[in-house]
């Protein structure tokens, strides 16, 4: 009974590595390195029913917030129509940025998209003065997302660099299907763009 106890134990923590291993690597794919100057944080919607921002776009605009660099100047760029309720992803995300935590920066909302291939399509127009685009999102989302802006901008798509969406132990027990999940699109997006995350 101990042997199983930790042969599933340690079965548990491989898998959590192994998410934690697959999203550090899709953080680092499709960037490069540009040097400092103006810049573009995108944020990317999650579908959001309620009157106010749900957990996952709270968090994905905290992972925007920690991905601007001081000495830059930079815009928030927030993603997502209203795809599941009356207000709009960006619209609510960019209320908790300003209320919750306070940020009083430049904020450009996108608010018709309604999948990441549109994400991407409806930010570009937003995103062609600056020196540096960072997308963030769920690791494997956002590099699905510089995937489509490689497809749809490739000269855009060399100004990418990485944002801060990655932390090591942040989501642990979630990241092993976030990362599944991630290779189960990426393999569909080969052939057609596909919703989002």
């Amino acid at each position: 009974m101990r042997k199983r106890t930790r042969l599933t134990l340690a079965a548990g923590i491989g898998v959590m590595l192994w998410g934690e291993w697959a999203n550090w690597r899709a953080s680092r794919r499709w960037v490069g390195t540009v040097p400092a100057g103006s810049e573009a944080v995108v944020v990317l919607g999650y579908r959001n029913a309620g009157p106010d921002a749900n957990a996952m776009n709270r968090w994905r605009v905290r992972a925007g917030l920690r991905s601007i660099d001081p000495a830059a100047e930079s815009r928030l760029v927030l993603c997502g129509g209203a795809c599941a309720g009356p207000r709009s992803e960006a619209a609510l995300m960019a209320r908790y940025a300003r209320d919750s935590c306070g940020y009083e920066g430049a904020i450009v909302l996108e608010e018709s998209s309604r999948s990441t291939w549109e994400n991407v399509a409806f930010a570009i127009p937003c995103l062609k003065d600056v020196d540096r685009i960072k997308i963030v999102s769920l690791p494997t989302h956002a590099e699905t997302a510089r995937h489509y802006l490689a497809e749809q901008s490739p000269e855009l798509a060399e100004r990418l660099v990485r944002g801060k969406d990655y932390r090591f132990g942040e989501w642990m027990p979630l990241k092993p299907v976030v990362a599944l999940y991630g290779a189960a699109k990426g393999m569909r997006r080969r052939t057609r763009p596909v919703d989002d995350v």
